[in-house]
Formats: structure tokens, sequence, C-alpha cells
């Protein structure tokens, strides 16, 4: 070994020179209420009131964080529409059961293998 200046020499190496690690880009950061958005999407076709009430905190929770929410947006608006859908067939079929008890009279009638109690 050779001295430099009175410092002894690093004894020679036979490993290669390290490389520095490779510098990567950082995680993108997850948006706000997208997870509660998908839930609120999915469950405006199973049961709208609850979809509807996810896709509007998502919604909330995006707009506070400065960011768009498509995905909220399409939850907001098919929890609407299946809610209307729902109120819809909610009102004919109480029509229709009215509407049979008032041909029927009072009492208990069976047509067709439906049971229809009218008081």
């Amino acid at each position: 070994m050779t001295e430099l200046n009175g410092t002894p020499a690093p004894p020679p190496s036979s490993a290669p020179p390290v490389a520095p690690p490779p510098n990567y880009a950082a995680a993108a950061a997850p948006v706000p209420g997208h997870t509660l958005s998908i839930v609120g999407l999915i469950l405006a076709f199973i049961s709208p009131i609850i979809g509807l009430v996810l896709s509007i905190v998502a919604k909330v929770q995006a707009k506070n964080a400065g960011v768009k929410n498509p995905l909220a947006t399409a939850g907001i608006i098919v929890s609407i529409i299946m809610t209307i859908i729902a109120i819809i067939i909610v009102i004919v079929a109480v029509s229709l059961i009215f509407s049979q008890c008032a041909a029927l009279g009072p009492g208990v009638h069976v047509i067709s293998g439906v049971t229809y109690t009218c008081g």
C-alpha cells in the first residue's frame, strides 16, 4: 500500500462500484372519495337511497380536495333515476291492488294464485 500525504491508501477492491438507487416518481395521491364513489355507484342499482347518500358524500370529499370525481356524479344520477323508477313501480302496484279491491269488494280473494285481502 502506498501512502498519500501521510495516510495509508485504501486497499484495492475487486467489487464493482455500487450504482446509486434509481430515482422513482412519487406515487400519485389517492383521490378522496374514490372508493366511496365506487361503492355508491354499485349500491345505486341495489339500494338507490344508500347509493345516493354515499355518492353525495364522495362528491363532497372530492370537491373539498379540489379534484373531480365523475364516478360520484354518475352514482348520484343513477341513484336518482333508480329511486324514481322504484317510486313509479310502487305507485303502479298499489293502484293495481286498489283497483282489484274496488272491483272485488271486501274480503280475501284468490285470483290466478295471487291472494288479495281487501278491507
